[in-house]
């Protein structure tokens, strides 16, 4: 039970990375083409929408991943530990 939990964390994290990276363009391409916005949008606005957006997306989904690969290392170093006590 407790590996289905953590591949369909896995899974569910990965979803989660691809829909805000799209919701970061659709952002910037509104923000490039509706002229809204604190500084009236434009294209440059829509540009470092994109930027600090994709930038943001990274860092976010960075340290998820991050996270998921410290419980794999782990898991891993515990069944060699286990593997090397018993022989």
């Amino acid at each position: 039970m407790r590996d289905f939990l953590i591949q369909a964390l896995d899974k569910l994290v990965g979803v989660f990375v691809v829909i805000l990276a799209i919701m970061v363009v659709l952002g910037a391409l509104t923000a490039m083409f509706s002229g809204m916005g604190p500084m009236g949008g434009g294209f440059f606005g829509g540009l470092l929408f994109l930027l600090f957006g994709g930038l943001w997306v990274v860092l976010i989904g960075g340290g998820m991943y991050l996270g998921l690969g410290i419980y794999h290392n782990t898991r891993r170093m515990a069944e060699v530990m286990e593997r090397r006590t018993a022989s």
